[in-house]
């Protein structure tokens, strides 16, 4: 009987702490400190591990400054307001949680939370394992292949191979030179203006990829359409190169660093006390180490004394 493939799930970082902010407000310790993004972020990890029960788990999160898409393009991602107060005061809390519940978090200065999880991706599927990417990001459907599989909990919505092939007549390598064409107005990725994505796909799928469409300029029978892939030629292949995930980062891990070996309770339960975090408290008590107890048994006139920390007498009777 053939073993089962072992998973490793790969999860965007940054995606789920906006998605947490979003999802749960209003929310602060009695100090003032908010807490939202960190409670709700707190229990999106806490039900993916109990759903899926992992292995393997990494988190990957978007680092701070520009990336080298930034020295491609100056104006990536410069339509995108900045973090809210509020959120950037709980990323350190929200991270300590990560590293409670012992889970491998990496960020790397100059690439973004997808280049890690690509990849990593790429890594795991050449060692055999099933991978499962969790986000919302359509970027990531360029990385899918039969072993490479997008998983959306918020929308519990799962995007594999055949159906990816099944819903766009395309393979997920295409998926690129789609973006290129439509653009991201979410990352300031121009594209080729006016042409959308239903459009990008119906010429990826009659010219297979972005050098064969521009290529066959003179089959584009709409005049407009011919005229405006003539004039932002240049931005479609700018655009292109911005929406590759690169999967060559140079990432000190290796894949049995990722294995998942449960929370520390301890450091838990402290943390959540300090956040008001009743339930979860509760849910991660402290445990005593007996072990490092002193445990002696002291002879005093015939009398055993069993004592805990060290030796003590009692007074004869």
């Amino acid at each position: 009987m053939a073993s089962k493939k072992k998973t490793v799930y790969l999860i965007d970082g940054s995606g789920y702490i906006y998605r947490a902010y979003h999802a749960v407000r209003h929310l602060s310790t009695s100090r003032g400190l908010p807490t939202n993004a960190t409670f709700g972020f707190t229990n999106m990890l806490l039900k993916l591990l109990a759903d899926r029960k992992p292995e393997h788990m990494a988190m990957a999160f978007d680092a701070k400054g520009p990336t080298f898409r930034h020295e491609q393009y100056k104006e990536y991602k410069a339509n995108r307001p900045p973090m809210p107060e509020d959120l950037v005061v709980q990323l350190p809390y929200i991270k300590q949680v990560v590293e409670g519940m012992n889970i491998s978090s990496l960020e790397l200065s100059g690439y973004e939370a997808d280049d890690i999880i690509g990849t990593l991706a790429l890594a795991a599927e050449k060692e055999g394992f099933q991978v499962v990417m969790i986000t919302g990001d359509k970027d990531f459907k360029q990385l899918v292949s039969p072993a490479i599989s997008i998983w959306d909990p918020m929308k519990d919505r799962i995007i594999d191979y055949a159906g990816l092939k099944e819903d766009t007549g395309l393979e997920p390598s295409q998926w690129v030179d789609v973006m290129a064409l439509a653009g991201d107005a979410s990352d300031n990725i121009p594209g080729v203006p006016g042409i959308g994505e239903k459009t990008a796909m119906t010429l990826i799928r009659t010219h297979a990829s972005l050098d064969g469409v521009f290529e066959n300029l003179d089959q584009v029978s709409k005049p407009k359409l011919r005229e405006k892939l003539t004039n932002f030629r240049e931005q479609a292949f700018l655009s292109r190169s911005l929406v590759t995930i690169n999967t060559e980062v140079p990432l000190p891990v290796e894949l049995a660093s990722l294995k998942v070996t449960g929370p520390d309770a301890n450091r838990l339960n402290h943390l959540f006390k300090d956040l008001e975090f009743q339930r979860l408290q509760k849910q991660f008590p402290v445990k005593t180490d007996l072990s490092k107890k002193d445990y002696r048994v002291v002879l005093d006139d015939g009398v055993y004394v069993m004592s805990w920390s060290r030796q003590k007498r009692l007074p004869s009777t």
